[in-house]
């Protein structure tokens, strides 16, 4: 009891504030999302991302190695792809943009961790993430092709992968394909809790990935709920993920927390390109210290429960977390 007992004794210097420290934050942690397009010496910058750009496949080595220098071990590629149609075909195109960089970094960086994300948005020229039958995306017709997108990235070399599309049934459709075919030992991350989110509208600039009428409101989840969210994840758990993840992150710190405190799978967060943009905006008008501001937020993410974070600041986090902290 006060005053013998004083907690602030354990925070008067910086030795003892990182001896009790509860949440370690590490690069070891982190995966780096990439946008790749077809083209020579393209890096084009992301207008709303500052610092993210949409690189081509000449780009992709020295992108990759830069973040194996900064002990970032993956990296989650999406793809422009060179024309869209209705199914997405050059999805599962063993030529595809996500195919050839998958080669192209493997030959690059051998050690680095290729995830691909697997969904038919940015190769759909409607904009949503399966097949559209009268005006609606059809769940089943879309897991066929969502199986095949999976089997060609990892055919190519993919070291994981990772369904977005939010259909029932995508992780059992993809695990069944890559057992067929003798991958039984690809795990698959899948995006269990993916919420209809204003976060994600950044993005969809990177990935030109915005649905062309109505929106995705039927088959992501709707904010207001978190109970579903734990369905969605023990459905995928039953269905074999290896990996289930929240997607966005801030605004579902309590959803993370939720699906870490209930399953014993490693958890993963997508820190979305809306909180960046959040951030990144604030920072350009001097309202936050940006090094803080991040590394708080990340450490927030990691506290709620996440393993994994997904996250566009992971280079400069990366680079902060390896020098002395002011």
């Amino acid at each position: 009891m006060f005053p013998q007992l004083r907690l602030r004794r354990l925070r008067h210097t910086k030795a003892l504030r990182t001896l009790v420290r509860e949440t370690p934050l590490s690069p070891a942690g982190f995966i780096y999302p990439l946008f790749v397009a077809h083209g020579n010496g393209l890096r084009d910058p992301i207008p709303p991302m500052p610092g993210c750009f949409q690189l081509s496949l000449d780009q992709l080595p020295a992108e990759v190695e830069e973040v194996a220098s900064l002990g970032i071990p993956a990296v989650l590629l999406f793809g422009l792809p060179a024309q869209k149609d209705s199914l997405g075909a050059e999805a599962y195109d063993p030529e595809g943009i996500i195919q050839q960089a998958v080669r192209a970094i493997k030959h690059a960086s051998p050690e680095t961790l290729v995830v691909t994300d697997v969904c038919l948005c940015e190769y759909t020229d409607h904009g949503h993430c399966g097949v559209v039958r009268d005006g609606d995306v059809d769940n089943d017709l879309t897991l066929e092709l969502l199986a095949r997108t999976a089997l060609s990235h990892t055919q190519a070399g993919a070291d994981m992968v990772a369904p977005s599309a939010m259909m029932d049934g995508q992780v059992r459709a993809i695990r069944q394909e890559l057992d067929r075919s003798g991958f039984t030992d690809t795990p698959i991350m899948a995006y269990a809790a993916k919420y209809a989110s204003a976060f994600f509208g950044p993005f969809r600039v990177a990935a030109d990935s915005a649905p062309q009428f109505g929106d995705r409101r039927s088959y992501q989840m709707d904010p207001a709920n978190a109970r579903m969210a734990l369905r969605e994840v023990e459905q995928d758990i039953q269905e074999g993920a290896d990996i289930i993840m929240v997607k966005p992150a801030l605004p579902y710190l309590d959803v993370i927390a939720r699906v870490k405190d209930q399953y014993d799978y490693p958890v993963a967060a997508y820190n979305v390109s809306g909180e960046y943009s959040m951030l990144k905006a604030a920072i350009a008008n001097g309202w936050l210290e940006e090094r803080r501001a991040i590394l708080e937020s990340l450490t927030a993410i990691k506290r709620a429960g996440a393993d994994i974070i997904i996250t566009y600041h992971a280079k400069e986090a990366a680079r902060w977390l390896r020098e002395p902290s002011p």
